[in-house]
């Protein structure tokens, strides 16, 4: 089964959960508000999809952090620690099957053609 990573009142987050529904795509969802994140799966992801894809430099937290917060995260080691304590950094959703990164946020055509 998959798990999606995210937090429930996000539109994208909505947007992809519609279309795994509407695709009868199995899904677990776990909610980074309620249940966090830990350094483990972080790093796993990073290595996997490159720490700077995991940080959302468009979203509201990110443009609420003061220019020398965004300033410190230069390497993966920076990035894990701000996304361990301010999770909705993390760009979303992000969609795993044991293990492996199947999806960083919601694209239809990219969704489309993944094998699920």
């Amino acid at each position: 089964m998959y798990t999606v990573y995210g937090i429930p009142n996000c539109n994208t987050v909505k947007k992809a959960l519609d279309w795994l529904k509407a695709n009868d795509v199995p899904y677990a969802f776990h909610d980074y508000k309620k249940k966090g994140i830990d350094a483990s799966h972080l790093k796993s992801w990073a290595q996997q999809k490159g720490w700077e894809a995991l940080v959302n430099k468009k979203g509201t937290t990110w443009r609420q952090l003061d220019a020398a917060e965004q300033a410190a995260v230069t390497n993966e080691k920076a990035a894990i620690a701000l996304m361990e304590a301010k999770t909705s950094v993390i760009k979303r959703p992000l969609i795993e099957l044991d293990g492996k990164v199947v999806a960083l946020g919601f694209d239809e055509g990219e969704y489309g053609g993944i094998k699920w």
